[in-house]
């Protein structure tokens, strides 16, 4: 009995620890138009799908900051987009191009389907910043 109460402690806390912060700053956002939109995926099981994001946050119009706790740390890869039309998606033209503002973390120069790999930052449990561009 007396080592379950610190063994148990500590199993609650274990979650805590593997969690990190992650602030995500959108630079090149034109004005006007719909939301920022900032999609988290935590591993490259069905990066860049937006259905398969681990998290997906709408900024309210003129923020180009967000700042997310509770994040787990490890590889993250971070995709923003600008909703211009605000139809909640990114439009495509052929279904693969996008034909709105868009960026990834690590801005990775892109020619086809976006990598996990090349998006990827490496999120400490003490936290970290991207910032990411947008191209239109």
């Amino acid at each position: 009995m007396r080592g379950l109460i610190p063994a148990l402690i500590l199993s609650c806390a274990a979650p805590l620890a593997h969690a990190a912060t992650l602030a995500v700053a959108i630079d090149g956002a034109k004005p006007g138009g719909g939301p920022l939109v900032v999609l988290v995926f935590t591993g490259p099981e069905g990066f860049p799908k937006e259905a398969r994001a681990s998290s997906r946050h709408v900024l309210p119009s003129g923020q180009t900051t967000l700042t997310l706790d509770g994040v787990h740390a490890g590889p993250v890869a971070v995709m923003a987009y600008h909703d211009e039309n605000a139809n909640g998606e990114l439009d495509r033209f052929l279904g693969m191009i996008p034909k709105e503002g868009w960026g990834l973390s690590n801005n990775p120069p892109v020619s086809g389907k976006p990598a996990f790999k090349d998006a990827a930052i490496a999120l400490p449990e003490t936290g970290t910043r991207a910032v990411i561009k947008l191209t239109y």
